[in-house]
């Protein structure tokens, strides 16, 4: 992360709180897709989460070259300023759109994986921007998917999100498109094109328009009080290197088709506000348009088709038999018929002592 990137300071002290997170903080490191060699091209390359993959892979292996595809010049200027091309040599900045498959296409040539991570996000924006909203996120989603199977790519992983489940707003909506058009592309691919797969996944603490920074920048500006939508409000929580690692563990997990939900906490945006601010008040200001009072990850409809691993979930293709088989054989177990993965319902809460250990890795002194 930036070294702008302010520090929690207004969390409990350490003596104060439990000597353990209450609940397990997973890495999802193992298994590890080997990047060695490989030439990789990121949509979205300049969003958090881009940036965060970015420096793992340059960290952890010697690619042959790591694309950055984004349509905004001045993020990869600034990105450029910390990832050089002559300290990775390997690494290329293309400017483009998900909208343009001409250009996809081009920018996929000799691509062996790409990371899908384009999208617009904001719910609000996408409410009042219903086209733009569905131009990148579904036809986006349909131009990578046509580019990386005409590019000869050999595996693509979208991300999605927990608004894609169950959603209630446009945003959500047309991220659960994306994930059915991801998944069923594993057909369109044939026996020899690109494994497709999907990861989705709750909030990311660091991320930009997280609560947590958003919080925290109201402290440092002096702020009597914090606003809270819904005292009953719930998420799950996830930091960016998890989010990460979790991205590249599904790749090396994937068969083609699956959507990988993560074992993450889920947490109150009051409790949380509390842990980051605890002598601020709070002001209720009522749910926002579009907004869940708790998010779901996997929906009680899809519990027929979801099986469990040691830290996540696979929701499986529909009418599939051989990757079912396939996952049962290696160690996983279906869930029940009542299924469902929210949360509210979530065994796995976050306390201060879980959230101090995410924002410790997340947000840096």
């Amino acid at each position: 992360m930036s070294s702008s990137t302010p520090a929690i300071a207004t969390i409990a002290h350490p003596s104060e709180l439990p000597a353990k997170p209450a609940c397990p903080i997973r890495d999802f490191r193992s298994p590890r897709m080997d990047l060695n060699g490989k030439t990789i091209l990121i949509t979205g390359g300049t969003g958090s989460l881009g940036r965060q993959l970015v420096q793992m892979i340059s960290e952890e292996f010697k690619p042959a070259k790591l694309i950055v595809f984004s349509r905004d010049e001045l993020k990869q200027y600034e990105m450029e300023q910390v990832f050089s091309h002559t300290d990775l040599p390997y690494i290329r900045y293309f400017i483009g759109d998900v909208r343009d498959e001409n250009r996809l296409y081009q920018s996929m040539r000799d691509v062996d994986i790409v990371i899908h991570a384009a999208a617009l996000k904001h719910v609000s924006i996408a409410e009042y921007n219903p086209f733009e909203c569905i131009k990148t996120n579904v036809m986006g989603a349909e131009n990578v998917v046509r580019a990386a199977i005409n590019a000869g790519v050999k595996h693509v992983c979208a991300l999605s999100t927990d608004k894609a489940a169950n959603p209630i707003n446009l945003y959500g909506a047309s991220k659960l498109a994306a994930d059915k058009i991801f998944s069923a592309a594993q057909s369109m691919a044939g026996r020899h094109g690109p494994v497709f797969s999907v990861v989705r996944y709750g909030n990311v603490v660091g991320s930009r328009g997280s609560v947590a920074p958003f919080f925290q920048k109201l402290v440092d500006e002096g702020a009597d009080q914090l606003p809270i939508t819904d005292p009953r409000m719930t998420r799950f929580w996830i930091t960016l290197t998890q989010a990460a690692n979790f991205v590249l563990s599904s790749m090396a997990l994937s068969k083609g088709g699956e959507i990988f939900v993560p074992k993450i906490p889920a947490m109150s945006t009051v409790e949380l506000a509390r842990t980051i601010a605890p002598n601020l008040p709070h002001n209720i200001i009522g749910i926002r348009p579009g907004e869940k009072l708790h998010e779901t990850m996997v929906p009680m409809d899809d519990a027929h088709s979801t099986l469990e691993l040691s830290d996540r979930y696979v929701i499986l293709p529909s009418r599939d038999t051989w990757r079912r088989e396939a996952f049962l054989s290696s160690g996983a177990t279906p869930v029940a018929e009542d299924f469902s993965y929210t949360s509210d319902s979530n065994p796995e809460i976050l306390d201060a002592r879980g959230l101090q250990a995410l924002l410790g890795s997340t947000f840096k002194p």
